[in-house]
């Protein structure tokens, strides 16, 4: 036998949202000291000593700078040779695993990977981003 009754269903109590950390900001002319260009990978290497790391050769429009990014668990080599990116190309250059990073290319990364970032159409090299 079963009882049937017509009291409504209790009520959901909200739960309460975390406050999220509040991040530094930078102000603008900070912002302005960051050298963004569009560039165009010409070479993809698999760094020697590492697992996660491409070495890259990037042509910024007058010259081609050597950058290590984190980015080989996205991508093969092939799909990034040809590909126009965005880079930060007044960074001091860095030792990453022993190989010299002259710059740092933008990317977006997500519980699906990594995606360089990049405009939507041949930008000439060099170009400024901003």
């Amino acid at each position: 036998m079963t009882m049937e009754t017509n009291d409504p269903a209790p009520a959901a109590v909200p739960v309460p949202r975390p406050e999220p950390p509040v991040e530094p900001r930078v102000s603008i002319d900070e912002f302005k000291k960051f050298k963004l260009a569009v560039g165009q990978i010409k070479e993809a290497e698999v760094h020697p000593n590492a697992d996660k790391l491409f070495v890259l050769k990037v042509d910024i429009g007058t010259e081609v700078r050597q950058l290590v990014a984190g980015i080989r668990r996205s991508y093969a080599p092939e799909q990034l040779v040809g590909r126009r990116v965005v880079v930060i190309t007044n960074l001091q250059p860095a030792i990453i695993r022993g190989v010299e990073s002259q710059g740092m290319v933008l990317a977006a990364s997500d519980d699906q990977g990594v995606s360089v970032l990049q405009p939507d159409r041949d930008v000439a090299l060099g170009s400024g981003v901003k």
